[in-house]
């Protein structure tokens, strides 16, 4: 498999944005529907972590590696050898590599992962060398 398969920074960053977006305005929604009154306080806490880091964790292994932003943006997770994604590793990756490590990190780690996706030549993150996964530019 090729480099030039894996997707970049940009692709992965418009990706968790428009997912970010996707997902959290119509909880955001119906929250406030629910309340009675517009409220982001859903989204501005523990909770909120928690059902997103959710969603990233067990979407991919139900969708072929798909969250809603990456399936509009063509790219996925993928096992290394181009194989699908485990339960396991996608917790090993989201909890563990991405929320875990950042909140214990302040978000140094995060940071770390950006610039490790946009220098390095294979383009994986700090999780994606956890759970031994890649994001997969199917373009």
């Amino acid at each position: 498999m090729g480099i030039v398969e894996r997707a970049g920074f940009w692709l992965r960053l418009g990706a968790f944005l428009l997912d970010t977006f996707l997902i959290a305005f119509p909880v955001t929604l119906l929250w406030s529907l629910y309340q009675g009154e517009w409220s982001y306080q859903l989204t501005e806490g523990w909770g909120w972590d928690i059902i997103y880091t959710c969603y990233l964790t067990i979407i991919p292994v139900l969708w072929g590696g798909y969250v809603v932003g990456k399936r509009i943006f063509t790219i996925r997770i993928r096992k290394e050898g181009d194989r699908p994604v485990t339960l396991l590793q996608m917790f090993v990756r989201e909890v563990v590599g991405k929320f875990l490590l950042g909140y214990l990190t302040f978000g140094i780690t995060t940071l770390i992962s950006a610039a490790m996706i946009g220098v390095l030549k294979d383009r994986k993150a700090i999780h994606d060398y956890l759970a031994q996964t890649y994001v997969k530019n199917e373009v």
